[in-house]
């Protein structure tokens, strides 16, 4: 009996799960002999499509910045560049493109754990200066979940994020007042 066709994996996170389910239902069976050879099919092809991508990143440096540039900017290929340590980018300057890419407002680096993977965010100060912020805040879980997501394809070593809240001494709003000796200034 063969299995069900599915549809094709578009991102790196899914593939790894749909891997991991495959080598646990074999792993079922009990049977070790196609347990070690699925694993070591697994290792061959990663191993395989990792060379791979070295030479298409070594081309695409080769054709300048822009297509490099154009190249980890897709979310399926730095997702792959990712999982196959092969992002030429550090993991400070991948959290920046995952978040610069977020819809809904800027949120700032607040800190990362790199022993826990957790990554600590908040709302960024309004540009307007109107103390508005349209970020996510810390009880957000739509926003949680959108930062989540553009990091998974980024920076797989994040495994939680936690979106701060403002900190004390930060306006909510900012207030405007008659400036001194204006009329009506009391």
């Amino acid at each position: 009996m063969t299995a069900p066709a599915q549809a094709p994996v578009r991102d790196a996170e899914a593939a790894g799960r749909r891997v991991e389910d495959i080598l646990d239902r074999l792993a079922a069976t009990g049977d070790r002999a196609v347990c070690e050879a699925a694993e070591d099919l697994v290792r061959t092809v990663m191993d395989f499509y990792g060379a791979g991508l070295a030479r298409v990143l070594e081309l695409a440096g080769q054709q300048g910045p822009r297509a490099v540039e154009g190249l980890l900017g897709d979310d399926l290929v730095s997702g792959m560049l990712v999982l196959h340590d092969l992002h030429p980018e550090d993991l400070a300057a991948r959290i920046a493109r995952a978040l610069g890419r977020l819809p809904g407002g800027p949120v700032e680096l607040a800190g990362f754990d790199a022993d826990t993977g957790v990554l600590r965010l908040r709302a960024a100060a309004s540009s307007g200066g109107c103390g508005c912020s349209g970020g996510a805040s810390a009880g957000d879980d739509a926003g949680r979940r959108a930062v989540e997501d553009a990091l998974a394809c980024f920076a797989a070593e994040v495994t939680r994020v936690e979106l701060e809240a403002a900190g004390p001494g930060e306006p909510v709003l900012l207030q405007i007042g008659p400036r001194p000796g204006a009329v009506g200034a009391s």
